[in-house]
């Protein structure tokens, strides 16, 4: 009863804003339409389409919203109501994957992702039903299946007998169903791969059972699916990060309080703070296995000076000096919660992370400012003190957190970079990331950044056209960037390709005994680049216009 009253609890409430501007249904009688708009539905697909009747009952309770679009379709009167749906539906079909889906626990305002195209009754298509029902049948929830197939939607093409004979193979191992049932939730691809159990998989499951019979030793497990979906989500993380490491499962085993005492979002703050370090994940894990404490170590709020934090890590004074005068626009103060970035920024992530691993994670939670007034950038204040007082503060500020996120300083420089770059903080961080992407490492960023701020002003898709016509059709590689940042600053389609497709005309053509530079091609301004091919010969601005030049302006050259 308690649950009856959960469910109708749950689409009442989205019912109720919908309804204010129907005003069809009085408020006394939601849980009367409801109710029978469940029932219309069981019995819809239980007679209709042949669901076993438990199935039907699945679908219509766990359908919230899709229940309250019906019933809305309506006149709501108390002695007809129930008549009414049952005619309408004889008249009007329902689009069952769209109730299927929200059921399953697929967020209503995503089910459209989801549906068939040009398929709207189960009978056109029962994979996806049937291997609902067959997972159903094993015990899992009905309302979960949805992250399931979310994030293996292999799992739901497969048969019901292969996927019952999995699920049976995973028990033959020593595992009861409910222990079965949270593992697969939390871990989708155990279920991919037909009847038959591969090595991996099988010795996966080896692993899984040694690990849980250390856990049981404490009681960590009530026999209910959630409790083991809940450890087995802790697992993940760190299979994740290194599945095959065996020295990473025997630390698992020996250091249960990992999964204790705190939360899957916490063990997963912990691992994407050290991976943005940019090392082997695997290496991730063995850290903080091996140094549980630093589940407890706050690396979110402290500040940090950068050339404080250096001394600390153990670089001498002659190193400091020669990061300061190769990176100035990383110096200054900085948040703990960027140090991974920050150490990136100047080539010392690898050599840092390599001390925390071997003993010296300490190094985190010992660190403090010695002075209040230590590393405090003058020019860096003045520029916040102005942005705190203009209009566009929170735009600035936010733009401002993501340069220090990604390497930058409270220093001048920093200021410099952030009048010239554009868009949202959302927005910087895409193009950021695509230059990232492209292999293109974190500290030469930041050096591209600094000599060229308007790199991060170029759209996406631009970057990467860019990046891949530097490399492909001309020919260099990323370095070139080192020598000449600004070339991602140029028009792709009205600069860079014309200009290099005409100077390479005028190679393969004789007619230019120079060659000309990327940057000197691209660079040279408009009126210097068309004396530059009048020198050459006066007919051949000419050439230029009418054949490779996007732009049909003309150029008088005296």
């Amino acid at each position: 009863m308690f649950m009856v009253r959960l469910k109708f609890s749950s689409i009442s409430h989205n019912f109720s804003t919908a309804a204010a501007k129907h005003r069809r249904v009085p408020s006394k009688y939601k849980s009367l339409a409801i109710g029978q708009a469940q029932q219309a539905i069981t019995d819809y697909l239980h007679t209709t389409r042949s669901l076993s009747y438990t199935h039907a009952e699945h679908i219509a309770t766990n359908a919230s919203v899709s229940i309250r679009n019906l019933i809305l379709k309506l006149d709501f009167s108390v002695p007809t109501f129930s008549k009414s749906l049952r005619k309408h539906l004889s008249y009007h079909p329902i689009n069952e994957f769209e109730f299927f889906f929200e059921s399953i626990g697929i967020n209503y305002s995503e089910v459209n992702e989801f549906l068939p195209e040009k398929k709207f009754f189960f009978y056109e298509d029962r994979s996806v039903l049937d291997a609902a029902c067959a997972l159903s049948k094993f015990g899992f929830p009905w309302n979960k299946l949805g992250k399931l197939y979310k994030e293996e939607r292999f799992v739901f093409v497969q048969s019901p007998g292969e996927i019952e004979s999995r699920l049976f193979k995973f028990k033959d191992m020593g595992f009861t169903s409910v222990a079965v049932i949270g593992v697969c939730l939390a871990m989708p691809r155990t279920l991919c791969g037909g009847g038959e159990l591969g090595s991996d998989m099988r010795c996966l499951f080896v692993k899984l059972k040694r690990l849980f019979d250390e856990f049981d030793s404490l009681h960590l497990f009530e026999e209910n699916v959630e409790s083991w979906h809940e450890i087995s989500r802790k697992v993940r993380v760190f299979y994740d990060l290194g599945c095959e490491n065996e020295e990473m499962w025997e630390l698992m085993c020996r250091n249960k309080s990992v999964f204790v005492e705190y939360s899957e979002e916490a063990l997963m703050r912990k691992v994407e703070y050290f991976c943005r370090f940019g090392v082997r994940k695997e290496d991730v894990a063995l850290l903080i296995l091996r140094n549980p404490d630093i589940m407890d170590f706050d690396l979110e709020k402290p500040v940090i000076s950068v050339t404080g934090m250096l001394k600390h890590f153990g670089l001498s004074q002659d190193e400091v000096d020669g990061v300061a005068q190769k990176y100035p626009y990383v110096l200054g103060r900085n948040k703990l919660k960027n140090l991974p970035y920050v150490l990136r920024a100047l080539d010392l992530h690898g050599r840092t992370f390599d001390r925390l691993k071997n003993g010296n994670h300490h190094l985190l939670a010992s660190y403090s400012l010695m002075d209040p007034e230590e590393d405090l950038d003058r020019e860096y204040q003045e520029g916040l003190e102005e942005l705190q007082n203009s209009r566009t503060k929170t735009h600035h500020v936010q733009k401002l957190d993501f340069l220090h996120e990604i390497g930058f300083g409270e220093n001048g420089i920093t200021m410099k970079v952030l009048q010239h770059v554009h868009g949202t903080a959302i927005e910087l961080q895409d193009r950021f990331q695509v230059l990232l992407n492209n292999g293109i490492v974190l500290s030469k960023i930041c050096m591209l950044i600094r000599s060229a701020p308007k790199i991060l002003n170029q759209k996406p898709h631009s970057i990467q056209d860019k990046l891949r016509f530097l490399c492909g059709e001309m020919g260099d590689s990323l370095e070139y960037l080192d020598v000449f940042p600004a070339y991602l600053c140029f028009d792709l389609e009205n600069r860079i390709n014309p200009r290099f497709r005409f100077h390479k005309w005028l190679v393969e053509k004789g007619l230019s005994e120079k060659s000309y530079s990327t940057a000197s091609i691209v660079a040279t301004s408009e009126k210097a680049f068309i004396a530059r091919l009048y020198g050459i010969h006066p007919a051949i601005p000419k050439h230029w216009f009418e054949r490779f030049s996007n732009r049909k302006t003309r150029y008088t050259v005296s």
